[in-house]
């Protein structure tokens, strides 16, 4: 299976993440598909750079986020207004 997760990249005590597309069994840093995008929590304001459409492909190919990376995807409106389809994919399957 897919995921969209989070990759912390980043120096000791200053991390910054990378969203990534990777297969659920592989290491929070371990290889990955694809970047989408990156998220830096400790800039002011917080810095969330995502590819939507890159994003959008994978999660209608079926990627599933973790939960962090849900929410982060969350703030994006273009996820918000994919949810309905992903709701009737997963009820056809």
């Amino acid at each position: 299976m897919v995921k969209i997760k989070l990759r912390r990249v980043g120096a000791t005590k200053q991390p910054s993440y990378r969203l990534v597309i990777a297969d659920s069994k592989s290491s929070r840093d371990g290889k990955f598909i694809n970047i989408i995008g990156h998220y830096n929590p400790r800039s002011q304001p917080e810095e969330l750079v995502i590819n939507e459409q890159q994003a959008l492909d994978w999660l209608k190919q079926g990627a599933q986020p973790t939960a962090t990376a849900a929410r982060l995807l969350q703030r994006q409106e273009s996820y918000i207004s994919l949810m309905p389809v992903r709701r009737n994919h997963e009820r056809a399957t």
